[in-house]
């Protein structure tokens, strides 16, 4: 490629970033790795016709029909001004200073002379113009200060899909703070314990005999405990790309020293990722199970994979009546009823089934997509993974989970 086809490129990657950027602004929940999506897609193609353009940047930055209404008022206004038109790979790009500044100054000069937008998008655009968008959305490395009691009270109730990637990063440093440990049961096994309930009888026996038949203490013993066997299966679709990673952080907090617990992510193929969770450090943990599958953010075949962990995996990591964690949004794209059969199946193979859904952030939430059908009847609990405070509950109720029996209420 000439100096000319790279200095072009350069630009549209810039300017592809921007236009994430205002997205997020507006208020859509666009992360860093669906614009990096876009990024990648536009390697491949689509640079040919305007059309061909907006359709691929819809596909990888939009998650949900209704957004398309805001996304194309926002790409009639942004793919217009001189400076920010679309460049063919080989096209000179026009004369401009190093930063772009000149190029951001005539395209908002042109977003002034517009029809006025949707909702946010006309103050995200005059934010993104005046530069007072918040650090997160220009870039720029996130304060690394301790938010105050009234922003984390905030923070634990803010949606990680609204998040912006200052608020991501706060959050994250939050999550990693708790002090969590998995819920743990009682076994038939008993251990010596100063404080026992039982006299333990051997080692009464055994100190006598070594007393010429004198009982000088009474020994006791106590229930040893376990950590709860946890199983999550984590759905890392498009839709789910953003509450699977903060939900893979909490997983790392509350059980990377347990051997007993397993993880495996699943979009269009099943990846076990334990072994990369138990790292120590969490960012190396999740950018270790990031690179570990194929498939992030991709499409969802929640059926197929169930089956395969069914088949392969069921008989190795759900013995000693193991908990399952199932992070999906429940929007299989194939038929529903293998899917139904399988996690029929799932279910009684543990001893609790807890579906995690963010879906449940929305109070009219109703189960009407075939995939939602399929699981819920099979379901032990359903609860919310959508910010800090569900999290934190979810904590909470695995240890009810494990206590009471299977024929208690699926309703936590």
């Amino acid at each position: 490629m000439t100096p000319s086809g790279q200095a072009a490129g350069a630009r549209l990657a810039r300017n592809v970033m921007l236009f994430g950027r205002l997205l997020r602004a507006a208020g859509m929940p666009v992360g860093s790795d669906r614009i990096l999506l876009g990024l990648r897609a536009l390697r491949q193609g689509g640079l040919e016709r305007r059309d061909d353009f907006r359709e691929l940047l819809a596909c990888c930055l939009l998650d949900r029909a209704e957004q398309r209404a805001l996304f194309d008022q926002a790409f009639d206004r942004f793919w217009v001004a001189p400076g920010l038109h679309l460049h063919a790979a080989g096209e000179p790009a026009p004369a401009d200073d190093a930063d772009g500044g000149a190029d951001t100054a005539n395209a908002f000069a042109s977003f002034e002379r517009s029809a006025r937008p949707i909702g946010r998008l006309e103050q995200a655009f005059a934010e993104l113009a005046g530069g007072t968008v918040p650090e997160a959305t220009r870039g720029v490395a996130p304060s690394a200060a301790q938010p105050s009691a009234s922003t984390q009270e905030t923070l634990r109730k803010q949606d990680f899909d609204a998040m912006s990637v200052d608020e991501w990063q706060a959050a994250r440093r939050l999550l990693v703070q708790w002090r969590m440990q998995l819920p743990r049961v009682r076994t038939r096994r008993y251990a010596p314990s100063a404080h026992g309930t039982r006299a333990d009888w051997r080692r009464i026996a055994a100190d006598s005999a070594r007393h010429a038949g004198d009982i000088a203490a009474i020994a006791r013993r106590s229930a040893t405990t376990r950590a709860t066997p946890l199983v999550a299966l984590i759905d890392i679709s498009g839709s789910m790309s953003r509450y699977s990673r903060m939900f893979l952080l909490f997983l790392h907090a509350l059980a990377s020293s347990e051997r007993t617990t397993h993880a495996f992510l699943f979009g269009t193929r099943l990846t076990g990722v334990t072994r990369m969770l138990r790292h120590q450090d969490p960012d190396v943990a999740l950018q270790a199970c990031a690179e570990a599958v194929d498939d992030w953010a991709g499409g969802t075949r929640i059926g197929a994979c169930l089956r395969e962990f069914n088949l392969r995996w069921s008989r190795r990591v759900l013995g000693q009546n193991a908990t399952v964690l199932l992070v999906t949004d429940g929007l299989e794209r194939e038929d529903a009823r293998p899917l139904a059969f399988e996690i029929e199946r799932l279910s009684k193979s543990c001893h609790r089934l807890v579906w995690l859904n963010p879906l449940l952030r929305y109070r009219g939430f109703e189960p009407r997509a075939a995939g939602v059908r399929a699981i819920l009847p099979h379901a032990d609990a359903h609860l919310p993974v959508h910010n800090l405070d569900s999290l934190q509950e979810l904590s909470r109720s695995l240890g009810a989970l494990a206590r009471h029996p299977r024929t208690a209420s699926k309703s936590l």
